[in-house]
C-alpha cells in the first residue's frame, strides 16, 4: 500500500528551504523522515525534492531529471542528499525461470535507479556533498522506524495515537487457483 500526502505538521518551518505549502511525501517512510528532519536539532536546513540532477534514461532514452527525496544540512556544516527506498529495490532482482511482466518492470526500475544514483554520486562528489540511500535498515538505526524481527512487522511511529501503525512485510496468501502450464 502506498501513502501519499502533503506534509503540513512543521514544528520548525524556518528550517525548510523550499515552498512550505508544497511538501509532498510519497510514502510513510518519507513522511517520517520529514518529521525527523523538522524536529532534529542537529539539522539546520532541509528540503524535499529541491535538487534536480540530469541523467540519461536507460529504458526510454534521452535526458531525464532526477529529484532525490531529501537534501539537508547538519549543524556542523556538512550537507547530505538522501534517497529513501525499500532495501529490495536497491538490489538487482533475481532472474526467474521465465521472464514475467513483473520481472521486466522490476529490472527496468532497477536500471533507472542505478543510473539516477550514479549521477547523484557524481553530482555530490563534484559539490562536496554526501549521497546516501536510506532503506528500512538505516531508518530503524536512526529511530525513524521500529522493527520487530520476530514478527516480520514494520512499525511506523504514529503521532495521532500512542499505538504504532503496523505494516506486514510478508505477502498474504491468495485464494487464486494454481496456474496450469
Amino acid at each position: 500500500m502506498s501513502y501519499k500526502g502533503k506534509f503540513t505538521t512543521f514544528k520548525n518551518p524556518e528550517k525548510y528551504i523550499g515552498d512550505i505549502n508544497n511538501v509532498i511525501y510519497r510514502s510513510l517512510w518519507e513522511r517520517n523522515v520529514m518529521r525527523w528532519l523538522d524536529e532534529n536539532p542537529n539539522i539546520v536546513e532541509w528540503g524535499s525534492e529541491e535538487v534536480s540532477i540530469q541523467y540519461e534514461h536507460p529504458v526510454r532514452g534521452g535526458l531525464a531529471r532526477y529529484f532525490p527525496d531529501f537534501i539537508f544540512k547538519h549543524a556542523n556544516g556538512s550537507v547530505k542528499i538522501v534517497e529513501v527506498k525499500p532495501f529490495a529495490q536497491t538490489k538487482r532482482p533475481a532472474e526467474p525461470k521465465r521472464q514475467t511482466q513483473k520481472y521486466i518492470k522490476e529490472i527496468a526500475t532497477y536500471a533507472v535507479n542505478q543510473q539516477k544514483w550514479a549521477k547523484a554520486e557524481q553530482y555530490c562528489r563534484k559539490n562536496k556533498i554526501e549521497f546516501e540511500i536510506w532503506t528500512e535498515v538505516k531508518l530503524q538505526k536512526l529511530g525513524i522506524l521500529k522493527w520487530e524481527t520476530d514478527k516480520g512487522i514494520l512499525m511506523h511511529e504514529s503521532k495521532s495515537s500512542s499505538k504504532p501503525v503496523m505494516k506486514h512485510l510478508t505477502r498474504r496468501p491468495t485464494n487464486r487457483p494454481k496456474r496450469k502450464s
